[in-house]
């Protein structure tokens, strides 16, 4: 007698338990999109470049450490290579953001 009383609330549990779930996902879904990638630098650039403005370009602190400014260096590349289409302006700037966050160069050292 208890048996059919015990399987129909596990079958009521189980169906409310389905209705809240999929009203979960229908909210999940509707939820507003966010940017899944970081943005990268988009203003134009500055005469000399500076190492605010180098920070900027390749997305990283001012105090960032050698390794992570070497990874957000070749991140940028991958995504605006010359050689995947990308601008050769925009490679030489990327190239004088990594110089000037290593601190190689004290002012512009662009080919443009």
């Amino acid at each position: 007698m208890a048996t059919p009383l015990i399987v129909g609330l596990a079958v009521a549990a189980t169906a409310y338990a389905g209705k809240y779930s999929i009203q979960a996902w229908s909210a999940f879904k509707a939820r507003p999109a966010t940017a899944r990638m970081r943005k990268f630098y988009e203003g134009g650039f500055q005469p000399t470049m500076t190492r605010r403005e180098a920070a900027l370009i390749l997305g990283v602190r001012e105090s960032t450490p050698v390794e992570k400014v070497k990874e957000a260096h070749r991140r940028v590349m991958v995504a605006n290579h010359p050689d995947a289409g990308g601008s050769h302006y925009l490679a030489s700037k990327i190239n004088e953001a990594k110089d000037m966050m290593l601190r190689k160069t004290k002012g512009s050292g662009s080919a443009f």
